[in-house]
C-alpha cells in the first residue's frame, strides 16, 4: 500500500525557517573558513574545526526543521535518536574533512574538487542517514535518478561555498554567497524527498499526520545553541578579545595568502661596521 506524502504541514513556515538555518550555518561556516585562510598555522585549525561544525550542525538543522512539515497521513512517524544524531555527526566529520583540504591546499584546482566532493558528499549523506532514521509502519523507496540529481546538486553547491570562501573577502560577498549556499542546501533537501516513495506494511490504526514540534525540539536545542555560539565567536574575534595585535606576522603557505602588512618581524636590526683598533 502506498502511502499518501505531505512535505508542507505546516505551510512555508518550514522552508523558510529551514533555509534560514541553512544560510546561517553556512555564513558562519564560509567566514570560519576564510579566516582561516589569512591567518597562521598554529591557528588555522581551530578555525576550520569551527567552520565544519557550523556548517555541518547548520545543514543538519535545516534538514529536521524542514522535516517537522513532513507528514504520511496513513501513519504516525517517529525518529530513531541514535541515527538521528549519528547523522550530525557524520556531516561534521566529512564537511571538516572537505574543509581541511581546502584550508591547506588551497581553494584551487584539484584540492577544491577533492575537498567540494567530500563536503557535497557529507550533506548528502547526511540526508540520507537522517531520513534512515524515521519510523513508521512501513519503508521508503527511492528513484535512483532524482537521487542522483540531489547529490550533484550537493557537491556542486558545496564546491562552490567553498571556492567563496577562498576568494570572497567582502562583507556583502559573504552574505550573498551564503544566502545562494542556502538555497542549494534546501534545494538538495527538497530534491532528495521528491525521491521519495512511501511504502505502507498493511493498515495503521493510529492517525497519521506531522510530528509534533515538541518531538523533533528538543533535539535542535544543542546544534541551535552551538550556532549562536560560533556567531559570537565570529562576530567577535577571539584575538580582539584576548587583546593581541590584529596584524599577524607574514608567513608562506598554502591556501589564499594573507595581505602584506608590515609587522615588527620585518624590521631587522641595523648592522653597524666593526671597530677597528
Amino acid at each position: 500500500m502506498q502511502g499518501t506524502v505531505d512535505g508542507f504541514s505546516y505551510g512555508a513556515v518550514t522552508p523558510l525557517v529551514a533555509y534560514l538555518m541553512a544560510c546561517l550555518g553556512g555564513a558562519l561556516g564560509l567566514r570560519c573558513t576564510t579566516r582561516a585562510l589569512l591567518v597562521t598555522h598554529s591557528r588555522r585549525p581551530a578555525w576550520l574545526a569551527l567552520g565544519a561544525a557550523a556548517i555541518g550542525s547548520g545543514i543538519w538543522t535545516m534538514h529536521f526543521v524542514a522535516m517537522m512539515g513532513f507528514a504520511i497521513k496513513e501513519t504516525p512517524i517517529h525518529y530513531d535518536k541514535p541515527i538521528t544524531y549519528a547523522s550530525l555527526g557524520l556531516a561534521v566529520v566529512m564537511v571538516g574533512i572537505g574543509i581541511f583540504i581546502v584550508g591547506y591546499r588551497g581553494a584551487t584546482g584539484t584540492a577544491l574538487f577533492t575537498g567540494g566532493t567530500i563536503t557535497g558528499l557529507g550533506v548528502a549523506s547526511m540526508h540520507y542517514l537522517g531520513m534512515a532514521g524515521v519510523r513508521f509502519h512501513g519503508r521508503f523507496t527511492y528513484s535512483t535518478l532524482t537521487v542522483a540529481a540531489s547529490v550533484v546538486i550537493a557537491v556542486v553547491a558545496a564546491t562552490a561555498a567553498l571556492w567563496a570562501a577562498g576568494r570572497v573577502q567582502g562583507f556583502l560577498w559573504s552574505v550573498g554567497a551564503s544566502l545562494v549556499m542556502g538555497l542549494a542546501v534546501s534545494g538538495m533537501h527538497y530534491v532528495g524527498m521528491a525521491a521519495l516513495g512511501v511504502h505502507l506494511d498493511g493498515h495503521s490504526h493510529a492517525a497519521g499526520g506531522a510530528p509534533e514540534p515538541s518531538v523533533l525540539a528538543p533535539m535542535l536545542i544543542g546544534p541551535l545553541a552551538f550556532l549562536l555560539l560560533a556567531a559570537v565567536v565570529v562576530v567577535f574575534d577571539p584575538m580582539m578579545i584576548m587583546g593581541r595585535p590584529v596584524r599577524m606576522p607574514v608567513e608562506h603557505k598554502p591556501g589564499v595568502p594573507a595581505a602584506a602588512v608590515p609587522s615588527h618581524l620585518d624590521r631587522r636590526p641595523e648592522h653597524h661596521g666593526s671597530r677597528t683598533r
